[in-house]
């Protein structure tokens, strides 16, 4: 090899390295270090080199968001406030938790900033919308004009870190809730909630979670414990970490103390988000089945009223296939709910699709520069080729010091099958809704045993 084709070749090389390493995750502020959910989910070392939430938009149905904070600068989109105050949701109106809208918002895309407080989806945008001020709200009033703006304005997934007594109402869930949760689902939007924060005193269901085709969510603590006052009802289906989960208060101050459902639905909303990032064409069914069908048994074996089955693993749910045949309820309602009534009437703003049996590689692109390097080298091998071809032909040779011929092709070999099917096998009657999206090879999830 002469000595400019050896530079060629280094520069090649050096541009692909950085392709492989300048990935935004290395970019991305380190969590603090009261953010456990990090390590015992392996975000920073295996997740966000998956996914990071490009791409999507979680619609916060809160109290709002104080968007000035610079630990959610740019992640806030405007919104809207369906109580009558008016506004556009960047503002924080709670009057009971010092911020709540904004602490979930922080807990989804949370930017570093100057507490250092990371989201673990932090290239999603939350859509805020206001239906409470925290004290004061009849939620089955103003969730469901805000369930269904998110839907209208490209939220692909809508968290309701939110709980009213649902007793009193037929099916424990209001008729214009139920009909607005249909609409998102026709909309192809994944609805989350918290399951509720009274299992230990009158444990009674709770509004949005106790509805239809609601991905509802139950709290566990560090050790994979059961929250003592999450709600043991049989809409739980996953349980998240929601205890001792700091928090970002709209005053810009972290608070390590804060414990509820409300931090378990935020959390799994971002685990949605990098699913739905890194398989844009995967519907809202099967992203939930992936979320139902890889978390990982907890307590005693099978599913249980207060963590459903099991917790959320995010890597597991982002690479490994959820079992075929599957009859989650969240799942099944999902569909029926989907596929009832007109298709959605309003057309809103949607996520950019990536084509059929593909998947985004996370992160967000290559720089610039690298892709213009990249293309360099493309442009410099090509002229190689066609160099060697003429001289192989008999046609003019080229100069002395032109680059050889590239060797034949690399062969990239598929890693081996690592995985093991989730420990829990779910109820085998119903047969899977829709088809099955294709994924990586499967590996075992990062973090197991680590809750």
């Amino acid at each position: 090899m002469t000595g400019w084709a050896r530079r060629v070749s280094a520069l090649c090389a050096a541009l692909a390295i950085v392709g492989t390493t300048a990935a935004p995750a290395g970019a991305l502020p380190r969590p603090r270090d009261e953010e456990w959910w990090f390590s015992a989910w392996a975000i920073t070392g295996k997740v966000w080199s998956l996914s990071q939430g490009d791409g999507v938009t979680v619609a916060l149905l809160d109290t709002g968001v104080n968007a000035g904070l610079p630990e959610l600068d740019g992640a806030v989109v405007p919104g809207t406030d369906t109580t009558g105050r008016g506004g556009d949701g960047r503002t924080d109106i709670d009057v009971e938790s010092q911020g709540h809208g904004t602490s979930m918002a922080a807990l989804i895309a949370g930017q570093g900033g100057r507490t250092g407080m990371v989201g673990v989806a932090p290239h999603a945008r939350i859509l805020p919308v206001v239906v409470t001020n925290g004290r004061e709200g009849d939620l089955a009033n103003s969730l469901p004009p805000a369930i269904r703006y998110a839907a209208d304005h490209g939220a692909k997934v809508i968290n309701m870190s939110q709980a009213n007594p649902a007793s009193m109402y037929p099916g424990h869930c209001p008729s214009g809730l139920r009909e607005a949760i249909a609409y998102a689902l026709r909309r192809d939007v994944v609805v989350v909630a918290g399951a509720g924060n009274t299992g230990s005193a009158d444990n009674a269901p709770q509004l949005p979670a106790a509805c239809p085709g609601v991905l509802a969510v139950g709290a566990l603590d560090n050790a994979k414990g059961v929250w003592d006052k999450t709600q043991r009802q049989d809409y739980v289906s996953v349980a998240a970490p929601g205890v001792h989960v700091g928090v970002l208060l709209a005053n810009g101050t972290f608070d390590p103390e804060y414990s509820g459902t409300s931090q378990a639905a935020a959390l799994t909303s971002g685990a949605v988000a990098l699913l739905r990032s890194r398989y844009p064409d995967m519907r809202a069914p099967e992203v939930v089945r992936q979320i139902v069908g890889t978390a990982k048994d907890v307590g005693a074996p099978g599913p249980d009223t207060a963590s459903g089955y099991g917790v959320v693993i995010p890597g597991a749910a982002l690479q490994r296939q959820a079992p075929a045949g599957a009859g989650y309820p969240v799942v099944r309602q999902m569909e029926q709910l989907a596929s009832s009534g007109a298709p959605a009437d309003s057309a809103g703003p949607s996520s950019p699709k990536a084509p059929a049996g593909r998947h985004n590689d996370g992160g967000g692109g290559l720089p610039p520069l690298v892709l213009f390097g990249v293309g360099l080298c493309a442009l410099i091998i090509v002229v190689a080729v066609v160099a060697a071809a003429r001289r192989r032909s008999g046609g003019t040779p080229p100069p002395d010091d032109a680059p050889p011929a590239p060797g034949s092709p690399s062969r990239f070999v598929a890693p081996p099958h690592a995985g093991a099917e989730p420990d829990r096998t779910p109820p085998p009657d119903v047969a899977p809704p829709g088809g099955t999206p294709t994924f990586l090879p499967p590996v075992d999830p990062p973090g197991e045993g680590r809750h």
